[in-house]
């Protein structure tokens, strides 16, 4: 075995540990964003952030499958893609039931300083936590990673949302502005979704 071979392996196993340390990090954080958010979204009558309470369980589960996939190797690449894949559009179909019944039913939350906060926290993390996925999913090829990425970025999108809805809400009193600015993100969400399904997630420079 060369220098050069011996070299790629040693790399191949260091990506391997790092992916797998982000993903355990993608599990606590968002098991700790769930606990929060619902517990607190619960008291405060928020469905913007019992949603988002929502959202970080299947982020957990996304982490979950990457985990799964990280240990058992590049066969069961596919399978944790798809995987990945219908998550996100579980999620959308969640954001989508949520937003349109808050607007229908005129649900009008309580003022949540601490949902502001966990927002502003998770708007800072999960941008930092997808760019190094996308990071190890580059070295490692992995399209599933690449589409667990993708999830973090929402994630991170879905932050603004909810720090958009909850300080007007605290602010102004505009209750729809959170359901409304969510009903656009359900295009994008569907959007990567179907292209997890279908193996379309972009690794580095390339489409696939």
């Amino acid at each position: 075995m060369n220098v050069e071979v011996l070299n790629e392996k040693v790399v191949h196993a260091d990506m391997l540990r790092r992916g797998q340390m982000l993903e355990y990090f993608t599990i606590g954080w968002n098991s700790l964003e769930a606990v929060v958010a619902i517990s607190f979204g619960i008291v405060a009558g928020s469905v913007a952030l019992v949603g988002f309470g929502v959202d970080s369980v299947i982020e957990s589960s996304s982490g979950a499958i990457l985990l799964w996939r990280l240990f058992a190797g590049e066969e069961r690449e596919r399978i944790a893609l798809r995987l990945v894949g219908v998550s996100l559009l579980l999620l959308a179909a969640y954001v989508a039931f949520d937003a349109v019944k808050s607007l229908l039913f005129q649900e009008k939350p309580d003022e949540s300083y601490i949902g502001i906060a966990l927002a502003v926290a998770s708007l800072i993390v999960m941008p930092i936590l997808a760019r190094e996925k996308r990071k190890v999913a580059t070295r490692l090829n992995s399209q599933a990673m690449q589409a667990d990425s993708r999830q973090t970025d929402i994630c991170a999108y879905l932050s603004a949302i909810l720090l958009g809805g909850l300080a007007l809400n605290a602010l102004v009193g505009w209750w729809w502005a959170d359901p409304f600015a969510a009903l656009v993100m359900i295009p994008i969400i569907a959007k990567e979704g179907v292209e997890a399904l279908q193996g379309k997630t972009c690794c580095g420079d390339e489409c696939h």
